[in-house]
């Protein structure tokens, strides 16, 4: 492999050992927060939903923050390869008004756009989607408590300052200003242990997806908010990344299976306010179940500017949109190599000796 890395915990590289990688085996498949970057697994996403996965019959939980909640829940569609490359396309020619002399545009615009974007892409499949055989879909979204129950100009920067200070204390302590919220398909709940972080259940319904996955997306600062969704408790709600931003939960609670984890990078880091807290980002043992498909970061070198899609290149690019989206779309286009070297190791009989421990 030149492009692609396979990062094993434990027990998943046990069981690629004895029994390789049927489908069948994977039990959760996981998507992190990280806005552009998650553009760089579309044609894994592709293949893992268009292809492999639909080559099995299991029921399968498919787990999101922000931009990977949009990616699991496009993997319920009909036709998923063609609706993943719709949703690159649309992600890539975002277009907002900018405020004169700003490179940025502002929250309300972001939201306003993003809204009408998500309304479009799912806009008459959502009572399908929500009622899936086999596919049950888990939204994270994190809620305000106290002073970040509602939204604003003060209170916002304030309770984001007190969640930074706790949660560097300990990361349970991010429970006093946020809290965990999992809007979920109806079916069998998900079987992993959430009790590392206050949290919640809410049923997800046509009533509130599209106001969760907003939610699940709203970025503090960046977006607006999402207040009051139908069917959970009234507050403010915000990106799921605040609490989970890559998703490091207890998966070996869950039992038997495999967790497929399709990230832009070996790290799985626990929540938005751990980015600079280095000695969380290691593996531990709620990972052991876990493989993670992850670009090798050589070739992420070889990319546009030497790295990922990120927000930064809507200042690094600022009014010249066309510019932005050409060095989205090469990014695209590359990552279908990510693909190609994943079938064809699958094809090889998913061989141990090309795992790397996570």
């Amino acid at each position: 492999m030149k492009s692609l890395r396979l990062y094993a915990g434990p027990a998943a590289r046990r069981h690629i050992e004895r029994h390789g990688l049927p489908p069948q085996a994977v039990r959760v498949v996981a998507g992190a927060a990280g806005g552009p970057k998650g553009l760089i697994l579309n044609h894994l996403d592709r293949h893992i939903f268009g292809r492999w996965l639909a080559s099995s019959r299991q029921p399968v939980h498919l787990v999101g923050a922000s931009i990977g909640a949009w990616r699991m829940a496009t993997g319920m569609l009909d036709e998923a390869p063609a609706r993943f490359a719709t949703l690159a396309h649309d992600y890539i020619h975002q277009r907002y008004e900018l405020p004169p002399g700003k490179t940025y545009p502002s929250p309300e615009e972001v939201s306003r756009v993003f809204a009408q974007e998500l309304h479009g892409f799912f806009d008459g499949q959502i009572e399908t989607l929500v009622a899936h055989p086999r596919y049950r879909l888990h939204i994270v979204v994190s809620r305000g408590r106290h002073v970040l129950r509602r939204e604003g100009r003060l209170r916002t920067p304030i309770g984001y300052l007190g969640a930074a200070l706790s949660n560097a204390v300990a990361r349970p302590g991010l429970g006093l200003w946020l809290e965990r919220v999992l809007f979920s398909t109806p079916g069998e709940p998900l079987p992993v242990d959430l009790s590392d972080l206050r949290h919640r259940r809410v049923v997800l319904d046509a009533t509130n997806f599209e106001a969760a996955l907003l939610a699940s997306c709203s970025i503090p600062f960046v977006l607006k908010a999402v207040h009051d969704i139908a069917g959970a408790p009234p507050g403010a709600y915000w990106d799921g990344g605040i609490t989970d931003y890559h998703l490091h939960w207890n998966y070996p609670s869950m039992g038997e299976g495999i967790v497929l984890y399709p990230h832009f990078q070996q790290a799985i880091v626990p929540g938005w306010l751990d980015k600079p807290l280095r000695h969380r980002h290691r593996a531990t043992a709620a990972l052991d179940n876990v493989l993670v498909l992850a670009p090798d970061p050589s070739w992420v070198a070889t990319l546009p500017g030497g790295k990922l899609p990120d927000r930064t290149d809507f200042r690094r690019y600022g009014t010249d949109t066309e510019a932005r989206a050409r060095a989205w779309q090469r990014c695209v286009d590359e990552s279908e190599r990510l693909a190609a070297e994943w079938a064809q190791w699958l094809e090889h009989g998913a061989p141990a000796d090309a795992l790397d421990p996570l």
